[in-house]
């Protein structure tokens, strides 16, 4: 059987970026269609009860450091618990993300999304800056045009969709992995799209 994979994310997310090469290989190992979707988690979390990491209360914010520090040393990936570009703005970079993904298709956005993420989390580069974004198009090998093309109505079309999309799927927080219509939520259930996937 083969399977699809909605993968809801934000470009800006922590824990998108410790599962995701992993999502990615698991979808590769199971055969699976993945659809790389990047959403407007400021439109999914008024509607879903979620809130901002900076309206959240104090113990929350300070035990999310912690379990980042757990997951970067468990899941040996480098990665800085407060960095200097966060919060951030992740819109430019979902944008371009859909750009690559129409140019180039999923392997290319895939790897363009881990670039962005890694830039966050573990390079302390802005993503909200063009010559950021564009940057990474290159070291990725990947068409400069997609800045031009990331600003396009199509795309802006596309990521609204996609936000729509995860609202009906009663998506609430990055990263979802939506398996055949089933959902999980969070990098520490991939364990759980593994079974789903048969893997």
């Amino acid at each position: 059987m083969s399977h699809t994979i909605d993968y809801y994310f934000a470009p800006q997310s922590p824990w998108t970026y410790l599962g995701h090469q992993r999502a990615w290989d698991l979808a590769n190992k199971a055969g699976a269609t993945l659809r790389v979707m990047p959403v407007d988690l400021g439109q999914v979390f008024p509607i879903s009860g979620g809130l901002p990491l900076g309206k959240r209360a104090p113990q929350r914010q300070k035990y999310r450091l912690v379990e980042l520090a757990r997951f970067s040393e468990a899941l040996n990936m480098p990665l800085n618990v407060e960095p200097q570009f966060f919060p951030v703005p992740g819109d430019d970079a979902a944008r371009v993300i859909i750009a690559v993904d129409q140019a180039h298709g999923a392997q290319a956005a895939m790897a363009y999304t881990g670039a962005v993420l890694t830039a966050v989390w573990a390079q302390q580069r802005n993503i909200a800056d063009a010559q950021v974004l564009a940057a990474l198009l290159q070291e990725c090998n990947l068409d400069a045009s997609c800045m031009a093309r990331a600003q396009t109505p199509e795309v802006q079309a596309t990521y609204a969709q996609n936000t729509q999309s995860a609202i009906d799927a009663h998506v609430f927080g990055a990263p979802s992995y939506v398996v055949d219509g089933e959902m999980f939520w969070g990098q520490d259930r991939l364990d759980f799209v593994a079974r789903k996937l048969g893997v």
